[in-house]
């Protein structure tokens, strides 16, 4: 991956961060005086949890395995990293409706969970996109290292 790529990778992780812990201050501060039944659980309770996780912690993962396994050439990867990205905001964001309308007393439509699932198989499709580009780099790299093994 180019200087640029990676920096544009760490800016996204940065801003995954950024949400994930406003989610978390935002939640704390909504529910706070809301009077909810004790150990009630919202969808917005996780939501900062899903952003630090699938966006930041993921982001500094694919940035080490670019170092290491170089990644960044890897024909796969602006899809990886479109397709992924698109899931995670997608997911996050149907969380936070599903959580505020929750929160407010509001009805959660099915149309809510359908939009998420769709944000669940775009992150699955990026999951697997990952692991086959991470597949051939770890069984292209270092053949010599290979045949010592045998």
């Amino acid at each position: 991956m180019s200087k640029h790529s990676q920096r544009f990778l760490l800016v996204a992780t940065a801003v995954y961060l950024v949400l994930g812990l406003g989610a978390g201050l935002v939640y704390r501060e909504l529910t706070k005086n809301a009077g909810l039944a004790a150990g009630r659980p919202l969808q917005l309770g996780v939501l900062h949890t899903h952003l630090l996780t699938l966006g930041f912690l993921v982001g500094l993962i694919v940035l080490v395995l670019d170092r290491v396994f170089a990644l960044g050439h890897h024909r796969l990867f602006p899809v990886f990293f479109w397709v992924y990205n698109a899931g995670v905001v997608l997911s996050a964001a149907m969380m936070a409706v599903h959580g505020l309308t929750e929160l407010g007393g509001g009805e959660v439509t099915a149309a809510t969970a359908g939009i998420a699932g769709m944000g669940h198989i775009a992150l699955t499709i990026g999951l697997v996109l990952l692991v086959v580009m991470l597949g051939q780099a770890v069984w292209t790299a270092h053949p010599q290292e290979r045949e010592q093994v045998r």
